[in-house]
């Protein structure tokens, strides 16, 4: 019987905010929409999501040990092969059979809406087998973030939101974007903090390309811009203000830029900094949804007070 600080490490749920905060962002806009939602898929969605999410998780952790990345020596959330004697075919195993539940799920949905997303679906779930695995590694070459982002942040926000709708459209993809940029830059620091292993080991990330310094500030741009969006919003789609209670996460933005701005740290000091990024993921989303949520309210609220 495996403990539980084993199943923490390997499944690693803490990181899981990056799939379930495109489904509630996506899902809350059609709900402003349409004014209801259908629980069966929103539920639907956010396990598919999640288990999507593990098992690229789990593809990392096998691939990454048998390209010899994961070593006894290596710092990070992974690394249950090395660190706890985890069967790598167990890895594998498991994150096959994590995919196949997601399938099931997969199935349920386009039952219900269209079997357009079928093919959607499989894209994406090849997407998370090959970001660590076949050949040519997707977290290998300097598109990882990109590919993160679009699948991760505008893909699921959008399929969160057609599943509910029947329809996407353009605006559901630009409200998306600050949360493709924020899921990006979990790559990229993730790749800033393993830099110099990755350069050993032949990997040619963003991060490699830039260098440390440029490569921090390619994310605090980034960061910038994922912050001015809601004004794009306000401006060009008459989106609420509330967008800007995502302001609130810019703390830890400035934490995660500082934490990063040493050349020269060990991967283990710079943990918290990476931490500071996936937290500022999540907080960003989080709130920006909810500034959506208490619009609708709000217009809601003042509809009724104009009729009486």
């Amino acid at each position: 019987m495996k403990s539980f600080d084993f199943w923490w490490r390997l499944l690693r749920p803490h990181t899981l905010t990056a799939s379930l905060i495109p489904v509630i962002l996506g899902s809350i806009y059609a709900y402003t929409v349409m004014g209801w939602l259908r629980l069966d898929l929103l539920a639907a969605m956010l396990f598919a999501s999640v288990l999507i999410q593990t098992a690229t998780n789990l593809f990392n952790e096998y691939y990454d040990y048998v390209r010899g990345l994961d070593t006894k020596d290596s710092v990070g959330i992974g690394g249950t092969i090395v660190h706890d004697g985890a069967s790598p075919k167990f890895v594998l195993f498991l994150a096959l059979g994590i995919y196949l539940v997601a399938m099931f799920l997969g199935i349920y949905i386009c039952w219900q809406t269209s079997w357009t997303l079928a093919l959607i679906g499989a894209g994406f779930m090849l997407i998370g087998y090959l970001y660590t695995g076949g050949p040519f590694p997707i977290s290998a070459s300097p598109f990882g973030e990109i590919f993160a982002g679009l699948s991760l942040g505008a893909g699921v926000i959008c399929i969160a939101y057609y599943i509910q709708q029947g329809f996407v459209t353009w605006e559901c993809f630009w409200l998306s974007i600050p949360i493709v940029l924020l899921i990006g830059l979990i790559l990229t620091a993730n790749n800033i903090r393993d830099r110099v292993g990755d350069a050993q080991n032949g990997r040619k990330t963003l991060v490699i390309l830039l260098g440390h310094r440029n490569a921090v500030r390619f994310m605090t741009i980034i960061f910038a811009v994922a912050y001015l969006w809601p004004l794009f919003m306000i401006v060009f789609y008459q989106q609420t203000s509330l967008l800007f209670l995502s302001w609130l996460s810019l703390p830890k933005a400035i934490s995660a830029v500082k934490g990063f701005h040493s050349e020269g740290q060990t991967p283990k000091e710079m943990m918290p900094a990476m931490k500071a990024v996936a937290q500022t993921n999540t907080f960003y989303g989080l709130l920006y949804a909810f500034g959506l949520l208490a619009s609708y309210y709000l217009g809601e609220v003042a509809a009724v007070i104009i009729i009486h």
